[in-house]
């Protein structure tokens, strides 16, 4: 079952575009649709962090490192996705959280299509 990353990439895609929706109910001040929305995304992370883990115990001989971090890295896009909503929902500051995520979201992707289960076209 988990020697493609289908299963994870799904939960990934999802997760971002609920994000995303979570904002726009946020910004469009429908706060009732915010909470269902980020509950959804919660039981999202755990199912990332599952299929994560799984391909992590199956392929981790191939380069465990890099895995390992890209790991670590996809727990801070994790975080920086709940930091981003919470203080959004508190009316707090989310500069530097948006700017961490960003960050982290790039370094997950390349890392990503850069080790062996990936795309690999980048080199």
């Amino acid at each position: 079952m988990f020697d493609n990353t289908h299963a994870h990439i799904t939960t990934w895609v999802i997760a971002v575009i609920l994000f995303f929706v979570a904002v726009g109910l946020h910004n469009a001040g429908k706060n009732k649709g915010m909470k269902v929305v980020h509950m959804i995304l919660r039981l999202f992370y755990l199912l990332i962090i599952l299929t994560g883990s799984l391909l992590f115990w199956k392929h981790q001989g191939i380069a465990p490192a890099l895995y390992g971090i890209k790991g670590l890295v996809g727990i801070w896009v994790i975080g920086m996705f709940e930091m981003v909503l919470v203080r959004m929902k508190k009316g707090k500051s989310t500069k530097v959280f948006w700017i961490q995520l960003l960050v982290a979201l790039i370094i997950v992707i390349l890392l990503g299509l850069r080790l062996p289960l990936g795309l690999n076209f980048l080199g």
